[in-house]
């Protein structure tokens, strides 16, 4: 099934319908910085939870800054690698773990940017509703999945408007329920699938963050 979003609020409303259908128990709202932000917000708000950041940085390779060969995500074990896509583009070993050391740095210095330096929310014996604009390769999502494990939520949720099969089936077994609404047989990129991309900025972010905040939770679930 292919379908097209007018812009990320779009596809955050439409996704919403889908995972309220789930029934979460609980449910905390984690969004991926900063394109899943704005898609976040909607689902969090559809289903009257708070909503936080799950923090991850793509690890690109030596001469091809935007081919992800590994990811990391805030907290232990949030390393993935990317083997296949390391092996074909020569990436050794010791420049992904210099890399690596770096974005942790740079992870820090986004949850103080965007959070004030706020704690990530707890969300053991929850409802981890984990939400993006979409998914290329699944590497970085899979490096937020596998910190987010060792926070030790009761259910996993993943929610995205649109992924390729690949990533889709890689990521199955990562989580407990697997929310996508597009899955293109052709696919070629995340913004070939809306008619609005634009770039989310470090200020939209931190709006869309506080504004969550302000507004009080709601005690009745769209339907």
């Amino acid at each position: 099934m292919t379908m097209r979003f007018a812009d990320r609020r779009d596809a955050g409303r439409r996704l919403a319908h889908a995972v309220l259908a789930l029934k979460p128990v609980d449910p905390v709202v984690l969004a991926l910085p900063r394109g899943g932000v704005p898609v976040a917000v909607e689902v969090a708000h559809a289903l009257g939870a708070p909503l936080d950041l799950l923090l991850v940085r793509k690890i690109g390779a030596p001469d091809q800054r935007e081919l992800a060969v590994a990811a990391i995500a805030e907290g232990p074990g949030g390393l993935v690698l990317d083997e296949e896509t390391m092996a074909i583009t020569g990436t050794p070993q010791a420049y992904v773990e210099r890399e690596a050391q770096r974005e942790r740095a740079e992870l820090a210095r986004r949850r103080t940017a965007y959070l004030g330096g706020r704690a990530a929310m707890a969300v053991e014996g929850k409802t981890a509703v984990v939400v993006d604009d979409g998914i290329a390769t699944g590497t970085t999502v899979r490096a937020a999945l596998q910190a987010l494990r060792a926070r030790r939520p009761a259910r996993v949720v993943l929610a995205v408007p649109v992924a390729p099969t690949r990533a889709l089936l890689e990521i199955d077994p990562l989580v407990d329920d697997l929310v996508c609404l597009s899955e293109p047989p052709a696919f070629y990129a995340v913004g070939a699938h809306y008619d609005d991309f634009r770039q989310v900025s470090d200020d939209e972010v931190i709006a869309a963050l506080a504004a969550a905040a302000a507004a009080p939770a709601s005690r009745e679930r769209s339907a």
